[in-house]
């Protein structure tokens, strides 16, 4: 399709207004969309039918030609905005002038768990948006089965989330429930192993044994406090990276990636 940016939307433009209002959790909620951001986010979002409007500056729309005409054979509604309105919808500090109004994407942890998943990542407490997108782009990269978000989590559809998952959140079910003991306990009954992380646990990964070799929910905690005694305590057993270093521990998103490649090497010698 032919974009007029002769006369393109700007920064007051309704559609526009309403879409800049999804960066903000009510805005999110109470629109059930959510806004990706960025050449990859946006290129995911329209292969997989959950977009619903592109947005894209005039450079952009040469930039990313194929986005754009993927877009019009998936009957994505597209509008050409100026560089002001890019602005007033972007997140991050430069913007590439390509977003997407998406359908909602998350999973409830049922369904997540009728697939009889046997490698899932759960996200307890964790705040941290680069962290959360890193995970979810860590479990589709090492074709790991799912994220749980568990408890008072960071948004998994935010805009700094979606654009840190680089598009694998279109791509990886993606679950978030606030009630921690309930997503264990449906992990549990499903069964699946739940390994928590902590500085001193009973596993140790330099030498796990068979201890991977089972369907396995990795239980990884907040950036500052990690798990809390009684989620720990609820877990099936415990595990610990060596640090060999004079680190006292590693982020989030690191942990996580150690945890989940033991176990996704371990599952496909299985």
């Amino acid at each position: 399709m032919a974009l007029d940016f002769e006369q393109p939307f700007t920064e007051r433009t309704p559609r526009v207004v309403n879409a800049a209002k999804l960066k903000r959790a009510a805005g999110r909620r109470k629109a059930k969309a959510f806004l990706a951001e960025g050449e990859n986010a946006v290129e995911a979002a329209v292969a997989t039918g959950a977009a619903t409007d592109l947005f894209v500056t005039e450079a952009a729309a040469e930039r990313f030609e194929e986005i754009v005409r993927a877009a019009g054979y998936m009957d994505v509604y597209t509008h050409a905005i100026n560089d002001k309105a890019a602005q007033h919808l972007a997140d991050a500090v430069t913007n590439t002038g390509i977003f997407a109004v998406c359908r909602p994407v998350l999973w409830t942890v049922p369904s997540i768990l009728k697939g009889r998943p046997r490698l899932v990542a759960v996200c307890v407490e964790t705040n941290d948006p680069g962290n959360a997108g890193t995970i979810i782009r860590l479990v589709d990269a090492l074709g790991a089965d799912a994220v749980i978000f568990a408890g008072d989590t960071v948004d998994p559809e935010s805009p700094k989330v979606v654009r840190s998952t680089a598009g694998s959140l279109f791509h990886v079910p993606v679950a978030r429930d606030r009630d921690v003991h309930g997503v264990l306990g449906q992990l549990k009954a499903a069964g699946l192993s739940t390994i928590a992380t902590t500085m001193r646990g009973n596993l140790d990964l330099s030498n796990p044994g068979d201890a991977l070799n089972t369907p396995t929910a990795w239980l990884f905690g907040n950036e500052a406090h990690g798990l809390s005694e009684d989620v720990l305590d609820g877990a099936d057993t415990t595990a610990s990276i060596p640090i060999k270093g004079s680190a006292e521990s590693l982020n989030l998103s690191t942990a996580a990636s150690i945890c989940l490649w033991e176990s996704a090497k371990a599952l496909g010698e299985d």
